[in-house]
């Protein structure tokens, strides 16, 4: 098999889904109970753009655990709320930001690969894709427990793109994201980056951090744009 002219990564929540309901939050709330006792809760603790490890740690320490606790304890509870999330995930295809399914048709039609590169532990985000009806559409992954910032996770899909044989040395890699911080993890491995203004951040925000290509949802973007 040739290597692709082009990968295409996408971040999850506010990119592919927006507003895919309490149930991750819960699941890791849950899972810090049960390995901790600690009773958490997010309140208004921003989740845009963060990875799932740094939000338990961040939970954690704001009700008081040790951080060598923590460290100790994390294995279980990124396990736990991978297993609790199954349990809970709604179904999300209702939540598919506008434009998700056909770019993706679009790319496949292309022999575009796709992938994802996100803040959530793998089960979760894996079963987000299966609930939203497009996991079909993605041939890799990098998620919170593979590295411990986004640029080493854009880095990791990277890497899996050339193992699997989806990407060459001329392969031209796009990372799509509606965060600030995923336009710098594009920006720091100097592939494409593309913002789209379907999260939090607001387009001006997104246009401060100069992404290569700012497009308020993914309806805009054709496929030579990746090329």
């Amino acid at each position: 098999m040739l290597p692709a002219r082009a990968v295409v990564l996408f971040d999850i929540d506010g990119t592919i889904l927006h507003r895919a309901g309490p149930h991750h939050r819960q699941a890791i709330v849950d899972a810090i109970r049960e390995v901790t006792r600690f009773q958490t809760e997010f309140g208004d603790l921003p989740t845009s753009g963060k990875l799932d490890r740094d939000l338990i740690r961040t939970l954690l320490r704001s009700a008081g655990a040790k951080m060598r606790d923590i460290q100790r304890w994390m294995p279980a509870i990124v396990e736990r709320a991978q297993a609790g999330y199954q349990l809970i995930c709604p179904k999300l295809e209702d939540r598919l930001c506008p434009g998700v399914v056909d770019l993706l048709h679009r790319l496949e039609a292309a022999s575009i690969p796709a992938g994802l590169v996100t803040g959530n532990l793998t089960a979760i985000g894996w079963k987000k894709m299966e609930a939203a009806g497009v996991r079909r559409h993605f041939a890799l992954g990098a998620f919170s427990e593979m590295a411990s910032t986004r640029a080493g996770l854009a880095k990791k899909a990277m890497s899996q793109a050339r193992r699997q044989r989806l990407a060459g040395r001329n392969t031209r890699f796009s990372l799509i994201g509606d965060h600030p911080n995923d336009v710098q993890a594009a920006k720091l491995n100097g592939i494409r980056s593309i913002a789209v203004a379907t999260g939090v951040s607001t387009p001006e925000e997104l246009a401060a951090c100069q992404p290569d290509l700012l497009v308020p949802d993914l309806r805009a973007l054709e496929v030579e744009a990746f090329l």
